[in-house]
């Protein structure tokens, strides 16, 4: 089954939006999916005014839009009715974290979550293949430079510890207000350089304004790197403060965590790092969707009656929208069939 893509829905030409709800229903017609998927608010919203929910569907949010301190207050309050009239859909709305969960709660009991989780095995390779080299204590954190990741406060705490080297792996529109002399910015990189830059530094930080659940954190937590992170959502569903890491709100919290951590690290890596082992890893999470698909469908009427559970997901960015089908392999994982 070939993947087919619409490089139309996430835009903001609401023309383009009612042509990305024509389509998905159209794909969905020729594909007969057991299962529908819907990811992001955009996507989520067109996905669950075009279908009535005779087909199971799901939605993940990825991080609530009337929550993006971003948008204007009035902004944020159109989004969060759009999302309460949307939950009155036949949909059940699976979140990527614990916190991302209970927002969802507040607008429909049909909901649940399925943490983010990381493939292990692909970044292993890379940082098995990765020079380890001698460095200065640093402190990093990955990203695009934007609002949501915070700059301002990444700067002010670079400014607070001058003898400390920071680097920001990564490039965007805010660049300028990383000032501090002892910040370097990297620029985008390939992946590989990226996780090099990581591996050679000793603690990520993350003081983003808001989050779903970070792959950039998971991937740290995995290479043993102590993480200091801002309290919100995601970031504080894994990460509890003195046991595996810091959750911290003000500058000087930040300061005294980045401190902290330039002494014995041990419990603050191992314990994130065996996290990832049991739960924020791709095969837990495969599974764990593909136990939600087929309980669903099992409601609606006895199961699938082939071997593959065929399924559209509907995604961002630039709203790409996909058809596949998968089938658990002998470790519970998903695997595509063209």
């Amino acid at each position: 089954m070939k993947e087919k893509h619409i490089y139309i829905i996430g835009s903001n030409d609401p023309a383009k939006d009612i042509a990305a709800f024509f389509e998905v229903k159209k794909i969905a017609a020729k594909i007969k999916p057991d299962v529908i998927h819907l990811h992001s608010s955009k996507a989520g919203a067109i996905g669950r005014v075009a279908f009535n929910g005779k087909i199971p569907m799901f939605y993940t949010p990825h991080g609530y839009s009337f929550l993006m301190e971003n948008y204007k207050p009035m902004k944020r309050r159109m989004f969060k009715v759009i999302e309460s009239v949307c939950a009155k859909r036949n949909c059940t709305t699976i979140s990527c974290s614990v916190g991302e969960h209970q927002e969802s709660l507040k607008l429909t009991r049909r909901a649940t979550y399925v943490n983010n989780g990381i493939n292990m095995a692909e970044l292993q390779e890379i940082i098995d293949k990765t020079e380890k080299v001698e460095h200065s204590f640093t402190v990093y954190t990955l990203g695009r430079i934007c609002y949501q990741k915070n700059p301002t406060l990444f700067n002010k705490i670079a400014e607070s510890l001058p003898d400390v080297k920071f680097v920001w792996i990564g490039d965007g529109e805010l660049r300028d207000q990383l000032t501090s002399e002892n910040i370097e910015i990297t620029g985008w990189t390939d992946r590989s350089t990226a996780i090099r830059y990581a591996v050679n530094a000793d603690v990520f930080l993350l003081p983003s304004r808001w989050e779903g659940l970070p792959i950039s954190l998971l991937e740290s937590m995995y290479m043993k790197k102590a993480c200091v992170v801002s309290n919100v959502i995601g970031n504080r569903d894994v990460i509890h403060n003195g046991e595996n890491g810091f959750v911290c709100t003000k500058v000087e919290d930040f300061v005294k965590a980045i401190e902290e951590c330039q002494g014995e690290v041990e419990k603050l890596t191992e314990h994130p790092y065996q996290d990832i082992l049991k739960m924020y890893n791709t095969k837990v999470m495969a599974q764990m969707y593909i136990k939600k698909y087929e309980n669903a469908l099992n409601e609606r009427g006895g199961g699938v009656q082939h071997d593959l559970i065929r399924f559209i997901a509907v995604v961002r960015p630039y709203t790409l929208a996909y058809s596949v089908s998968i089938e658990p392999d002998n470790y519970g994982t998903a695997k595509a069939v063209a």
